[in-house]
Formats: structure tokens, sequence, C-alpha cells
């Protein structure tokens, strides 16, 4: 699974609650700006024109636009270092302020039902839109899941 499949299968109505929670702030803060406005091929990034390009960014998604994905997925979760920080913790990834080795041995934290247990945890304390991604995109990242983790109702 890619990171495009993973904002695919969480769906429209998802996405947009995710580009709600950018921070221009932050994406300064990290020097993520400039490329992220180049990426989005927006001529003035602000909150109203993301929310606004949400159906022109499922598009790009829907067109496995790799860079693109990597890009919109570092400004949605920069602006959220505290719960990576809690998700990694709580699954005892060794990281560094919510940044972990790309090497690392994910099998040996992700075992048998970690998403399951990991949205549990969380789930009273962050939106649920946002910790699906974020519990998705460590899959993507560290794992091989086949398709997004996605609780039943």
């Amino acid at each position: 699974m890619t990171i495009s499949d993973v904002f695919l299968q969480l769906g429209e109505e998802r996405l947009r609650q995710l580009v709600r929670g950018i921070s221009i702030g932050k994406l300064r803060t990290y020097q993520l700006y400039e490329r992220f406005k180049i990426r989005t091929h927006l001529a003035k990034l602000n909150t109203e024109n993301l929310r606004l390009a949400v159906p022109r960014f499922m598009k790009r998604l829907e067109a496995q636009d790799a860079e693109f994905a990597t890009d919109l997925s570092q400004a949605i979760l920069i602006a959220h270092m505290e719960m990576i920080i809690a998700v990694l913790d709580f699954l005892e990834i060794p990281n560094q302020g919510g940044f972990f080795e790309k090497e690392i041995d994910a099998p040996k934290y992700l075992t048998e039902g970690w998403q399951a247990r990991t949205f549990e945890k969380f789930k009273a304390e962050y939106p649920e839109t946002l910790l699906l991604f974020y519990i998705n995109h460590l899959g993507c990242e560290l794992g091989s899941e086949p398709q997004a983790f996605l609780p039943a109702a």
C-alpha cells in the first residue's frame, strides 16, 4: 500500500478534515512551506485555498502522484508531533522527537493487532481522522499493510 492508497481508502471527507489541520506556521517552522506550496500548485498557500483544493488533491492521489502524497502527509503530520511521539512511545518504537530510523526492524514493534490497540488507546485523545491517518501512514512506512485500517463502526 502506498501513501496515496492510504488517502484514497480514507476517502475525500477525511482528506478534507486532515487538510483543515495543516498548520501554515508549522510548515514555515520546519522549512516545508515553499516546497509544499509548489507541490500543491497553489498561487497562495492558505487555509481557504487548501480547503478548496481538496477535490484536485484527490485526483492527484488517484493518479498515484507519490511525491505529492508524501509532501501532503508531511504537511498534515508536522502539526501533530505530540500525537506522533505518543503513538511511537506507546508502540515502543525508538524515536528522536517523533522521527525514527528508516532501517528499523518494524515487525518487532508492529505486532499482531497493533493498529486496533493504538486506535483504542488514543481515540479519546486525538481526532479520529488524524489518528486513523497516522496509524495507516505508520503501517505504510514501516510495514506492508495491504489495505487501510478502518475500525468497525
